[in-house]
C-alpha cells in the first residue's frame, strides 16, 4: 500500500499537522452517492481497510485515516485523549470539504472516535458499520486479559513503544496469522507492523493503550460515557455490527452492549474470526458493500400481530385426557410416561414459575435438557409465556452447543445439572433453574395463562452443521404453527395416531400436533445406535403409528431385524407411514424397510432446518423412476412452491429463479411455514432471500417435465470441472450401486479445472485402489474420475450421520494425492 498512500498537509487552529489518507477517490471530480468514513484503531492504521479501499465500486468513496500519532500520519508529540480524537477527526473532515452523506466503518478503539464524529455530525451521517469494537464495560464483566496486561505499568512502556510485541500480537490473533493457508500472510502482517519500526514511531500506540478508561477518574472516562450514552438518540440511524466472536479482547459480551444501544443494528458474526475480523473473514468486505449498496436503511418495524398464539392449544385441548401424551423407552422396555392431563397441568405451572423468576416475554432462553418429559414441559411453558426456546441438541457436540448458545445469547438457561454446569462456561445471566428444581416450582406455582402472540419469537434451532458451523435459525409462533398445520393434515394426523421420534427433536412438535409421542431407547448423537428391538419396543408401548428416523436409524434397523420376535414383528405391522430424511436414502434400504413395515407408506420427505417438509416421495414414485441425475425426491407439499436459480459456468447460482425442466441449480422454496431468518447472519439472512418470499436452500438440483424435484447435492459441493458445473450426487448413488458402502465425489485443483476424485467406504488396507477396482467404478459411474481413493469411513455430521463432510475429504484427497500423508 506504500505506492497508493495519499499524504495531506493541512492546517488545524494554526498548527500544521500532517495526515496520512487513503482516499479512493483521489484524481476524479464529481461527487460520490456515499463516502465510507473509515478509522482504525489501535496498533493498525489505514493499511487494515486495504481490501475496502481496492473494492470499492465507483460511486463509493472510501477515506482510510492514519489517526494522528499513529500509522503513517504526523509524531507530534501531544498526548491525545479521546475527545481529542474525536475532535481531529471532526477537523479532518472539515478540511476535505466533506458534506456527506457518510458512513462511518470503524474498528477497536477507532469504534468510539467513529461514534464521536457520528454524535457531532449527525447531518452528514447516512449509516454506522462497527467491527470489533467497544464504547462500555459492562457491569458484570472484566475488562479485556489482554488489554489490563498491556496497560499495567510495569509493562506498558515495554510492551508498546520500547518493543513491537503489541503490534506483533495484536496481527497474531488473526484466526489464519498461521497455519497451511493463512489469510493474513507474512507479508501481511508486515505490513501492519512496517509504520512502527522505531520506537520514536510507537508513542502513539503506548498512547493509545493508556487512554483505555478502566477507571472511573480516567481523563477519558467521561467522554467515553458521553459517546456510550449518546449513541441511544442515533435510533433513526441505520447501523451494521460485523463481528469476530473468537475475539479475545473485544467478545460477544461487547457485541451486545452494542445491540442493547443500537437496537436497530443489523448483525452479522462471523464464526471463527478474530480480532481482525476483516482478515479473517473472506466475505467481509462484500457483505459490507451489498450493505451500502443496497441503502442503508433501518430494518423494518416488524408487524406486531397481537393474536394469541395458538402453540399450547392442542395440548390443553386434552387437558382431561388420562392417555400417555409423551413416553420415553430406557432400558429392556422399561419407560417413563405423562398423561396429556398430567402435561398440560405441569405447562402452565411452570410457566408461572418462570414469570415468578424473572423470565419475560421476548427473552431467550437457554434449554439444555434431554429429549423428554422435562424439555418438553419447559419449551411449551416458554411458549406459553412468550419466551423463546434455544434449543441445541447434543448432535452438535460439545464444541459446537458452545457455539451455538453463545451465539444465541440467551438470558436465561434451563437445564440438568450438566447443562447448567455447560451454561457457567458460557456466563449466561440472568435466572438459572435446574430440572430437579420444576417438581418444586409445579407445587408452588400458579398456573399462566397464555400471554404469547403469533408475532413473538418461539425457538432458536441449529442446522446440523455439515456444511460449516451450525446457523441459528429462528422461528416465530406463527411459523411453528403453520408447520404444525402442515404436517397435520399432509399426513392426516388425528389423536389415535402415535408419533416414533427416532429423531428426538421431533418429539417436540408432538403435543403441538395433538398426538402422542414416543422416544426410543438410543443415543440421540448417533443414531445408528436404534435397534430394531429398541423400535419395536417403542412402536408397542405407545401403538405407534407414524416413525420418523434418519437414514442411519432405519440402516441399523434392517441390519439388525434378524434379532425380532414374531411378536415383534408383528408390532412393526401397526405403523402406516415410515419417513426417513436427512440426507440420501438408497431404494434398496427403502425397499428392506418396505419388508419389515408391511402396512407403511414408505416415504421420504424432503427438506432443511429452515423449511420442512418441503417435498416428498414415496417408494412406489421412487421405484418408478429409477435412475436419475441426483436423487428424486418428489412432487412439492401443497402450499409450497419449488423453483431453481441456474449454475453459471463457475458453479453460482443465478440471481433469478426459473421452473423450467432439466435444469441445474440451487434451489428454492416459497411457503408460509419457512424460517423467520438466522440469527445474527444478516448476511446469510440476504443471501438466502436474494428473492422476496423465497428461501434459497443452499441445495442443487433441478425439476423434471412432471413438476418432480430431483436433489443433485450442495451448492458448496459443486465441482468446477473444465467441462462446468458438475454435482456429485448421482454418480455417488451409481457408486453405491456399484458395490460401495457409501461414496463421495470431490473436486480437487483450482477453480474451473478441478478434477474429480471417487471417494468409497470399504475396507482396506491402501487409501488408493487397484487399477481393476478403479475401472469398475469408473464404468459403473460412467464418468472417467481422476483417481478412485478408499476410507474406511467416510466423515459424517453427528447429528444425522449421513451427511458426509466433502469438503474435509477434498482436503484429504489433495493432500494424499500430493504426497503429503505418505
Amino acid at each position: 500500500m506504500e505506492g497508493s498512500r495519499t499524504v495531506r498537509s493541512l492546517d488545524f487552529t494554526g498548527v500544521e499537522r500532517q495526515w496520512h489518507v487513503l482516499d479512493s477517490w483521489q484524481g476524479r471530480t464529481g461527487s460520490p452517492d456515499v463516502t465510507l468514513l473509515c478509522v482504525h484503531g489501535n496498533p493498525t492504521w489505514s493499511y487494515l481497510w486495504r481490501k475496502l479501499v481496492a473494492q470499492a465500486p465507483n460511486n463509493v468513496r472510501v477515506i482510510a485515516v492514519d489517526q494522528l500519532e499513529m500509522g503513517y500520519s504526523e509524531r507530534s508529540g501531544v498526548n491525545r485523549r479521546l475527545a481529542d480524537r474525536v475532535t481531529d477527526l471532526g477537523n479532518l473532515t472539515a478540511a476535505l470539504g466533506l458534506t456527506g452523506p457518510v458512513i462511518t466503518v470503524a474498528h477497536d478503539w477507532g469504534g468510539p472516535v467513529s461514534l464521536g464524529w457520528a454524535l457531532a455530525h449527525r447531518a452528514q451521517l447516512q449509516g454506522i458499520v462497527l467491527l470489533n469494537t467497544a464504547i462500555h464495560q459492562p457491569e458484570d464483566s472484566h475488562a479485556p486479559g489482554l488489554i489490563r496486561v498491556a496497560r499495567s505499568k510495569p509493562l506498558l512502556t515495554l510492551n508498546t513503544r520500547m518493543t513491537s510485541l503489541f503490534i506483533t500480537a495484536t496481527t497474531a490473533l488473526s484466526r489464519y496469522a498461521r497455519g497451511k493457508n493463512p489469510t493474513l500472510s507474512k507479508a501481511e502482517a508486515d505490513g501492519y507492523l512496517a509504520p512502527y519500526d522505531e520506537a520514536s514511531r510507537r508513542a502513539g500506540v503506548r498512547q493509545f493503550v493508556a487512554d483505555i478508561p478502566l477507571e472511573a477518574d480516567h481523563p477519558s472516562a467521561v467522554e467515553l460515557d458521553r459517546i456510550a450514552e449518546g449513541i441511544r438518540e442515533l435510533h433513526d440511524i441505520p447501523v451494521l455490527l460485523l463481528w469476530g466472536p473468537d475475539d479475545p479482547v473485544f467478545s460477544d459480551i461487547y457485541l451486545h452492549d452494542l445491540e442493547e444501544r443500537l437496537p436497530q443494528a443489523q448483525v452479522h458474526r462471523y464464526e471463527g474470526a478474530r480480532h481482525l475480523v476483516i482478515d479473517d473473514a473472506p466475505a467481509l468486505v462484500d457483505d459490507l458493500l451489498a450493505w451500502v449498496a443496497e441503502g442503508p436503511k433501518a430494518p423494518a418495524t416488524r408487524e406486531v400481530v397481537n393474536t394469541p398464539s395458538t402453540l399450547n392449544d392442542a395440548l390443553f385441548s386434552r387437558a382431561t385426557d388420562s392417555s400417555p401424551a409423551l413416553i420415553t423407552m430406557g432400558e429392556s422396555g422399561s419407560s417413563r410416561s405423562i398423561t396429556w392431563a398430567l402435561l398440560a397441568d405441569r405447562v402452565a405451572r411452570v410457566a408461572g414459575a418462570f414469570l415468578s423468576a424473572g423470565i419475560e416475554r421476548g427473552d431467550r432462553v437457554s434449554v439444555l435438557i434431554p429429549p423428554g418429559p422435562d424439555l418438553i414441559c419447559t419449551v411449551y411453558a416458554l411458549w406459553r409465556i412468550g419466551a423463546c426456546a434455544v434449543v441445541v441438541d447434543r448432535g452438535l457436540g460439545i464444541r459446537g452447543m458452545r457455539r451455538a448458545i453463545r451465539g444465541a445469547a440467551p438470558k436465561h438457561v434451563v437445564g440438568t445439572r450438566e447443562g447448567l454446569l455447560l451454561a457457567r462456561t458460557l456466563r449466561i445471566p440472568g435466572a438459572r433453574i435446574s430440572t430437579r428444581e420444576l417438581p418444586g416450582l409445579i407445587r408452588e406455582s400458579a398456573p399462566a395463562p397464555v400471554h404469547a402472540t403469533h408475532s413473538d419469537e418461539a425457538i432458536v434451532v441449529f442446522t446440523s452443521g455439515a456444511t460449516g458451523p451450525a446457523k441459528g435459525v429462528i422461528y416465530r409462533h406463527s411459523q411453528v404453527a403453520r408447520t404444525m398445520q402442515l404436517l397435520a393434515s399432509h399426513y392426516e394426523l388425528d389423536s389415535s395416531d402415535a408419533l416414533v421420534a427416532a429423531f428426538a427433536p421431533w418429539a417436540l412438535l408432538g403435543p403441538g400436533l395433538g398426538i402422542a409421542s414416543v422416544i426410543p431407547d438410543m443415543d440421540v448423537t448417533r443414531p445408528a445406535t436404534l435397534t430394531s428391538h429398541d423400535l419395536a419396543d417403542a412402536i408397542a408401548a405407545a401403538h405407534g403409528t407414524v416413525i420418523w428416523a434418519a437414514p442411519a436409524a432405519l440402516r441399523n434397523v434392517v441390519k439388525t431385524a434378524g434379532d425380532l420376535t414374531a411378536q415383534q414383528r408383528g408390532q412393526l405391522a401397526s405403523v402406516r407411514i415410515l419417513l426417513s430424511a436427512g440426507a440420501p436414502v438408497p431404494v434398496s434400504l427403502l425397499d428392506e424397510a418396505a419388508e419389515l413395515f408391511p402396512n407403511a407408506s414408505v416415504r421420504t420427505p424432503y427438506g432443511m432446518t429452515e423449511a420442512l417438509p418441503v417435498a416428498e416421495a414415496d417408494l412406489t414414485s421412487i421405484r418408478l423412476q429409477g435412475i436419475g441425475n441426483g436423487v428424486f425426491v418428489g412432487r412439492p407439499i401443497p402450499g409450497v412452491e419449488i423453483a431453481v436459480a441456474p449454475l453459471d459456468t463457475t458453479g453460482s447460482p443465478s440471481d433469478d429463479l426459473v421452473t423450467l425442466a432439466d435444469v441445474t441449480g440451487e434451489i428454492a422454496v416459497r411457503a408460509e411455514h419457512i424460517r423467520d431468518s438466522y440469527d445474527r447472519l444478516w448476511a446469510t439472512t440476504k443471501r438466502s432471500s436474494t428473492n422476496p418470499g423465497w428461501h434459497r436452500t443452499g441445495d442443487v438440483g433441478h425439476l423434471d417435465s412432471l413438476g418432480n424435484l430431483w436433489v443433485e447435492g450442495r451448492l458448496a459441493h459443486v465441482i468446477t470441472t473444465p467441462d462446468g458445473p458438475l454435482t456429485s450426487v448421482a454418480l455417488e448413488q451409481r457408486a453405491i450401486r456399484a458395490g460401495a458402502t457409501n461414496a463421495a465425489c470431490v473436486g480437487i485443483g483450482p477453480i474451473g479445472t478441478q478434477q474429480v476424485v471417487l471417494i468409497v467406504e470399504e475396507a482396506g488396507n491402501t487409501h488408493l485402489v487397484d487399477a481393476m477396482t478403479s475401472d469398475r467404478y469408473r464404468v459403473a459411474c460412467e464418468y472417467p474420475f481422476a483417481a478412485v481413493m478408499r476410507m474406511d469411513h467416510l466423515p459424517v455430521d453427528i447429528r444425522h450421520n449421513s451427511k458426509i463432510d466433502r469438503i474435509a475429504l477434498a482436503a484429504w484427497a489433495t493432500d494424499l494425492l500430493g504426497g503429503a500423508l505418505g
